[in-house]
């Protein structure tokens, strides 16, 4: 059985073993489509995938855990063995990562006084929980058990947000109660300030650094850090960031493919490397992360193509090409082979076949609760996408002043089923008027557009999405509020056969037809805000504000013969016909 090791130098079975490792998130793409990503990973010449594994993924609802079917972290780690791939897992409470709350179950939230990613007991058991079922796949899949995975992550990048080290060690021992024996380490931003607050080099545990450019500088402080506390360890970048991610309403960011290769060549030929990332894929459903600014907060995008070697869709690119060529320069011995690459097809002009406003099917798709303070998202529901917010109101005068105060993310106001007011993040709290011929009933469609996956923003009220506070009519606030929880799981043929009007929230039904299904892309251009189910499954958001204007369908969520497309857009913006098209749409 092998044996992998921490030295002077990463030693596979005694013998020296420069880690070459690409990053690639199971959990951002079918099942289907793990061995293409993978198996282009070992084509490069690289030896090991890296991977996350995130909490509110696998225990979305406390207590209830789903390892299956795009799930199964277990069958990821195999197929990249089978493909005689090393593995190293970050199994990180919290993972960043781009992810919706850094990868945190959103019901953590529902403990006002518990301090996540700390020494609190209240966490540590949830964490424990967690850990307990996880660790029944990934312990055995562990080298020293004949599996690829050679080493375990402790936390994440905690040297930019704590310096708690018996938060870090209380993980450590979690891991190791549940059986892990390979080695383990840290990543944090690689200077000292960050290495001293989120390393345990004093547990023996190997610090390695994240960042993108000046290579030989980061490398020559890990060396030094490593120095300082009288270590002679190989150094190690655990994310070397060859693109990056993109928000609503920005510009797509991209990297130079030669200036990349550059600086790769200069990390291999100093120590070891994981591109972050490898294959970034697509943020699914809810699970899209959020970049704090100040004041505001920047949802990230549906794709996170992130300009990696692979694109969205698994397929190489010029920076693939541009690290094949430098690996093979630099280590001729390294073993390549050609890429798999996916084929695309078109579909035009696909008809509208079913609308209903969300109104109609409101109490059918949704999990209702009562209350006299509105109560969170969290609170009221599962914590994700989209709840309704309903009260009844009194006509006092005849221009009603209504605030909206504390909600998250965005809202829409509707009188009576009639759209009076919408705003977004900083917006809201504003005071708006609304005429009023009589008492009526007042909901409030809100939005959860992702959580912040990075800094101190993890621990603000923030996080907690819904209603917030509350709505004020003149100077007081509303009371007696029933939550919907919209769940499109509920979805059903039927219910397109209720009524839909103009400018209402609502869904749009198209059926395609693919004879031999391919991957594709479907534009959403004449849309406005919303999200898209392919066969039930929920491939994301989409917004007209950009930079994106087409969501990525692999083939794997296709059927042979007819295909239902179920889209809600909130905006009231729909077209009679849709388009599938070979490449991505951009505004």
């Amino acid at each position: 059985m092998a044996r992998f090791k921490i030295d002077t130098e990463f030693l596979l079975d005694d013998q020296p073993f420069k880690i070459l490792s690409g990053a690639i998130h199971y959990f951002r793409m079918p099942k289907e489509d793990w061995y293409h990503s993978l198996y282009n990973l070992k084509a490069l010449g690289f030896n090991t995938v890296e991977t996350y594994v995130p909490w509110n993924f696998h225990e979305t609802i406390e207590g209830q855990f789903d390892f299956e079917g795009h799930k199964d972290v277990g069958a990821f780690l195999k197929t990249a063995q089978a493909l005689g791939l090393y593995a190293i897992v970050r199994p990180s409470p919290y993972i960043c990562a781009e992810w919706e709350f850094g990868g945190l179950p959103a019901w953590l939230l529902n403990d006002r006084n518990m301090r996540i990613r700390s020494r609190d007991p209240k966490y540590l058991e949830k964490v424990q929980v967690y850990y307990h079922e996880l660790f029944k796949i990934l312990t055995p899949l562990q080298i020293d058990n004949g599996g690829p995975i050679i080493m375990m992550q402790i936390e994440n990048e905690y040297g930019s947000f704590g310096e708690d080290h018996d938060y870090l060690k209380s993980i450590q021992q979690m891991m190791i109660d549940e059986g892990v024996t390979v080695p383990f380490v840290t990543s944090d931003g690689a200077w000292a300030q960050c290495l001293r607050a989120g390393s345990m080099i004093e547990h023996n545990v190997l610090p390695t650094g994240n960042f993108g450019s000046r290579t030989k500088t980061h490398f020559s402080n890990l060396k030094d850090f490593h120095v300082e506390h009288g270590k002679t360890w190989p150094l190690m970048s655990m994310e070397f960031w060859d693109g990056w991610f993109n928000r609503w309403g920005e510009d797509i960011i991209k990297r130079d493919s030669s200036d990349l290769a550059s600086e790769v060549q200069d990390a291999i030929k100093l120590g070891s490397v994981n591109l972050y990332m490898f294959h970034g894929g697509t943020n699914f459903g809810f699970w899209n992360g959020c970049s704090a600014r100040g004041t505001k907060d920047l949802p990230q995008i549906t794709s996170y193509d992130y300009h990696a070697p692979l694109d969205e869709a698994g397929n190489p690119n010029d920076k693939y090409e541009a690290l094949r060529a430098m690996l093979k320069e630099t280590l001729p011995e390294v073993e390549q082979h050609d890429p798999l690459v996916k084929t695309f097809t078109e579909k035009k002009a696909v008809p509208l076949s079913g609308k209903v406003s969300l109104f109609s099917i409101l109490e059918d798709i949704s999990h209702k609760t009562t209350s006299f303070y509105p109560q969170t998202m969290e609170e009221a529901g599962t914590g994700y996408g989209y709840m309704l917010y309903r009260t009844s109101i009194k006509k006092e005068t005849e221009a009603e002043h209504f605030r909206i105060v504390d909600a998250r993310d965005r809202v829409h106001f509707f009188v009576d089923q009639v759209l009076k007011y919408q705003a977004y993040q900083e917006e809201i709290g504003e005071r708006f008027e609304v005429t009023l011929a009589h008492d009526a009933t007042v909901d409030i469609l809100v939005e959860n557009m992702g959580r912040v996956n990075y800094g101190y923003k993890l621990l603000a009220p923030t996080q907690r999405k819904g209603l917030g506070q509350g709505l004020m009519q003149d100077l007081h606030f509303v009371q007696n509020w029933e939550q919907f929880d919209i769940d499109f799981d509920l979805l059903e043929a039927a219910h397109f056969e209720k009524s839909w009007a103009e400018e209402q929230p609502a869904f749009y039904k198209y059926i395609v037809n693919f004879e031999t299904p391919d991957n594709t892309h479907i534009d959403m251009s004449g849309f406005g805000k919303g999200v898209v189910l392919v066969n039930g499954f929920n491939i994301g958001r989409y917004w007209n504000v950009g930079p994106t204007q087409s969501i990525y369908i692999s083939k794997a969520l296709l059927n042979e013969g007819d295909n239902e497309i179920i889209i809600f857009d909130t905006e009231g913006q729909y077209q009679e016909t849709i388009d599938f098209v070979k490449t991505p749409q951009f505004s």
